[in-house]
């Protein structure tokens, strides 16, 4: 079992997100990543370039695995730029880079002008994606037309001898059989009511397309604070983040965005979907609840909005100590 620190950049400037990524390797944490947005999930809040964010952070760490959670191809990043940014990663850094991608959300792409496509479109444009990513660190020369992506002469010119592995976000099971099909490993949510079916139509696929299944990245989030309250109240711009619908529709306002999560998601239903307790102990029962679904990772978004560098030290000292 490996666990993931996620360093959220919707929540917390770049700076302090580094000096997060130092501490979780100290904690033990066996890899940093981060969230990839153009927008926060509300308003205000925060949004530092992922992937500048990710060569510092590979720079002041010395071991932990480093990638994002996740990447969209699309109008924001071209299947080309992807495969060429994480191949100078994992020139610079051999072993270390993972690549987390996923078919994104409306938040980060229609402030760009884009239209926000079908449900079946976005899988669509991940598989192509996924298909030109792999061809490029094979050492082939794209020129062509696709559905979502055209390509003239595009080459990986500095490629490293090995391919960082790419885990594929899944929300439902077609997405998961293209995690399958194409990826290296599954990365969905820990919901107990969706992971199963996922779980399954991932395994499906990738025995299907003749491989052995790969990892299984179940993401979960916490928020620690010296009590209670103060714990719910650091979390609590998450509500902005909690309804499903904004994973698959049009919706890119942060402001509406959270003013709809505050109306729909109660505190109750917070401490549900996030780990929100000043006791450890409630954390690694949480935790291993995860591990139950299935996870071979388990990835740690870092939402402790009142001291998300004590809730790192406590992680270090009294949480990832007993699930290890």
């Amino acid at each position: 079992m490996r666990y993931f620190h996620i360093c959220a950049q919707e929540q917390f400037p770049p700076d302090a997100l580094l000096r997060q990524a130092v501490a979780a390797e100290r904690a033990g944490f066996d890899g940093v990543g981060c969230s990839d947005h153009l927008q926060p999930w509300w308003e205000p809040g925060e949004a530092g370039h992922a992937w500048v964010w990710l060569g510092a952070a590979a720079q002041a760490t010395e071991r932990a695995l480093i990638g994002t959670a996740v990447t969209p191809p699309g109008p924001r990043y071209h299947p080309v730029l992807i495969a060429q940014a994480w191949a100078t990663l994992e020139t610079m850094y051999p072993g270390r880079p993972y690549l987390g991608i996923g078919s994104g959300e409306a938040l980060n792409e229609v402030p760009l002008g884009a239209e926000w496509p079908s449900v079946s479109d976005q899988i669509a444009r991940l598989a192509e994606a996924l298909e030109m990513i792999r061809a490029l660190f094979e050492g082939k020369r794209l020129s062509g037309r696709g559905d979502h992506f055209a390509t003239d002469g595009a080459y990986l010119h500095t490629r490293p001898e090995g391919r960082p592995p790419i885990y594929v976000s899944a929300f439902g099971p077609q997405a998961a059989k293209v995690a399958g099909e194409l990826g290296d490993g599954l990365w969905t949510l820990a919901d107990p009511e969706s992971v199963p079916e996922i779980i399954d139509a991932y395994r499906g696929a990738a025995e299907d397309a003749g491989h052995r299944p790969g990892e299984i990245v179940l993401q979960a989030a916490f928020s620690w604070a010296p009590d209670d309250d103060a714990a719910l109240e650091g979390a609590r711009v998450w509500k902005g983040a909690q309804p499903k619908e904004f994973y698959k529709e049009d919706w890119h306002d942060p402001a509406a965005m959270y003013e709809h999560g505050e109306q729909r998601v109660s505190d109750a239903k917070l401490r549900e979907s996030l780990i929100i307790s000043s006791d450890p102990r409630e954390h690694a029962e949480r935790i291993r609840q995860v591990e139950e679904l299935g996870a071979t990772t388990v990835a740690l978004m870092n939402n402790s909005g009142a001291d998300p560098l004590g809730a790192i030290a406590v992680y270090g000292d009294s949480v990832l100590p007993v699930l290890a």
